[in-house]
């Protein structure tokens, strides 16, 4: 037997061992019991628990808002992370890599965290309030957003504008500073140089990591159940709802089935833009 033969059949080994040991039971057979629930019946199967949750107005105002709050979030973040990406690169100064490095830091961190940050921060009760009606001598503290949509999207923004940062910063290395020189060498101005040579040679990476964010931010959990109220019911807590304060598994089963769906389809269309961006790349 040859070597690479040798090699193939390990390598095969090791896939099949890694399939059955790690794919099949923690993430297969999971979400296979996932569906089964959302669909299983004393009776037998119905996708019952789906028509309801299409046709509840209810349901169809979870989805609105939690569109809405992606959409918002994501859209700031991608703003902010492309803005303070390109200043970095283009306008480094002493500790700009050190910020680097806490931002990439930063998204390690459990994003509940920056809610109870902004709490203690600009809380009705937070420091920044607390100084502000000393110093004032006010009757009530002037800041009180947190708890609503512009406090959750405040506190998004927040956490996931690293998200953006760097697939934008990788994006701008990589691009040729020859083609930039040269357009300069014509006499295009800095703003015609960002907006026709830099832009579209970055914009494949900046596509990916707005994505990736509006991925994350879809399914965020711990900064809405910190900062959300009763008017302000995204998907992720109203399956947390369903399933632990009404016990209706099947309904929970059923919005989470649709959850995992919207966040596939989100990933394929990341890998599609990575893909693209490495392709641009690679012709650049």
């Amino acid at each position: 037997m040859s070597a690479i033969r040798k090699a193939r059949l390990t390598r095969n080994a090791n896939l099949s061992a890694l399939l059955v040991i790690v794919f099949l039971p923690l993430i297969l057979y999971p979400l296979l019991g996932l569906v089964l629930l959302s669909v299983r019946t004393n009776t037998g199967f119905s996708f019952t628990p789906y028509v309801n949750f299409f046709s509840n107005p209810a349901s169809l105002e979870v989805i609105r808002t939690t569109l809405l709050i992606v959409a918002a979030s994501a859209s700031v973040a991608t703003i902010v992370g492309v803005a303070l990406a390109a200043l970095l690169f283009y306008l480094p100064f002493r500790g700009s890599s050190t910020l680097i490095r806490l931002m990439e830091l930063f998204v390690a961190f459990p994003s509940f965290l920056v809610a109870f940050t902004l709490i203690f921060l600009y809380g009705t009760q937070g420091s920044v309030n607390v100084f502000l009606v000393h110093a004032f001598s006010l009757s009530r503290p002037p800041i009180d957003f947190l708890f609503g949509f512009g406090g959750i999207v405040f506190a998004q923004v927040i956490y996931y504008t690293p998200f953006v940062v760097r697939p934008t910063l990788t994006a701008l290395t990589m691009i040729d500073e020859r083609v930039v020189e040269a357009a300069r060498s014509l006499g295009a101005d800095p703003f015609m140089v960002a907006r026709r040579v830099v832009l579209p040679m970055a914009l494949p990476g900046i596509v990916a990591g707005s994505i990736l964010c509006f991925l994350f931010i879809m399914n965020e959990f711990g900064i809405l159940l910190v900062l959300g109220s009763a008017k302000l019911i995204t998907l992720p807590l109203a399956i947390y709802s369903s399933a632990t304060i009404d016990l209706d598994l099947q309904a929970a089963s059923a919005q989470a089935v649709v959850m995992l769906i919207a966040s596939l389809s989100v990933f394929t269309i990341y890998r599609r833009a990575t893909r693209a961006a490495t392709r641009s790349h690679a012709r650049g």
